[in-house]
């Protein structure tokens, strides 16, 4: 069957006039490499699980995401990267939260679900297990960004947490996510976040929650969510979406765009892709960096 693979790189107050044409044009190469990454395994035929691992590993290693190096700082102005996977064949998952060492917080995430009996691991836990198992590790000051400091010392004077895209910035970043259904049609979906501007230390968004950002499952659909996480934790995005599917009898686009209806007005947006290979992007806020390949083609957009 075919193999199908979407991407995003954040939602929120995109607005037109405050990304400029060569930014845009920066994002849009990322997104490109990062569909490059994981196309690149299922059209040999690999797993969906390794294809949104190589994608989130690009928007990683990219500071113009909310990701990795360049990821959002907290009130503290300090780092703190939340990661998950889920393997929708297993219907299992990993996932890293609060980690401020790990270069690429994607691949602690796998490392939990491959290699720990555990689902979620936070903080210096997290940070050690990664060391524990080889993953490269850097200093947290080596994540942060110039920009990335300056927008959230705007923030604290304004007295505003939100989304990085909120701020009517010249900024376009976003939290990372991937799904994909490979040739077998196994199910995988991947995500990856600084969480949000001027958060207080120690909160935990959607990203690593299985159910509420991140959700994938060979019977439904694979989701990965990026807007407001408390909101999405709330509505438990991923896994109602796939309810929808599984009890409702509804099919992917119906299900995704129900549940994104029903939140609040710009709270962001998924991606999702099913069994068949179909795909989904709906979101309600006034943006979202996305990008799709499938046999249908290949498509990147931001609003």
């Amino acid at each position: 069957m075919p193999y199908a693979l979407a991407i995003h790189g954040g939602a929120g107050l995109i607005r037109r006039d405050a990304l400029t044409p060569e930014r845009e044009a920066a994002c849009s190469v990322v997104l490109h490499a990062a569909l490059d990454a994981g196309e690149a395994i299922l059209a040999a035929g690999g797993p969906s699980l390794e294809a949104v691992q190589a994608a989130v590993l690009v928007l990683e290693d990219s500071p113009l995401f909310n990701a990795g190096r360049g990821a959002v700082l907290t009130g503290a102005e300090t780092v703190e990267h939340d990661a998950a996977v889920m393997c929708g064949r297993r219907r299992a998952a990993g996932a890293v939260t609060g980690s401020t060492r790990i270069r690429n917080p994607i691949l602690a995430a796998r490392h939990v679900l491959e290699h720990t009996r555990h689902v979620l691991l936070c903080g210096p836990g997290a940070d050690t297990l990664a060391s524990e198992a080889g993953l490269a590790m850097v200093e947290p000051s080596w994540f942060v960004t110039p920009e990335r400091v300056e927008q959230v010392r705007r923030a604290v004077r304004e007295d505003r947490f939100g989304l990085d895209h909120d701020s009517g910035a010249d900024d376009a970043y976003g939290t990372v996510g991937a799904v994909a259904c490979d040739s077998a049609g196994h199910l995988a979906a991947a995500t990856s976040t600084g969480g949000m501007v001027n958060q207080r230390p120690g909160r935990v968004g959607d990203t690593p929650l299985i159910g509420a950002g991140t959700w994938a499952w060979d019977a439904t659909c694979a989701v990965s969510g990026t807007g407001h996480g408390e909101l999405f934790v709330h509505r438990h995005v991923g896994a109602r979406i796939s309810d929808w599917m599984d009890i409702g009898g509804l099919d992917l686009t119906t299900a995704c765009d129900r549940v994104i209806a029903e939140l609040p007005a710009e709270a962001g947006g998924v991606v999702a892709v099913d069994r068949h290979g179909n795909i989904a992007m709906p979101f309600s806020s006034a943006g979202m960096f996305r990008g799709a390949v499938s046999a249908s083609g290949r498509t990147v957009a931001i609003w």
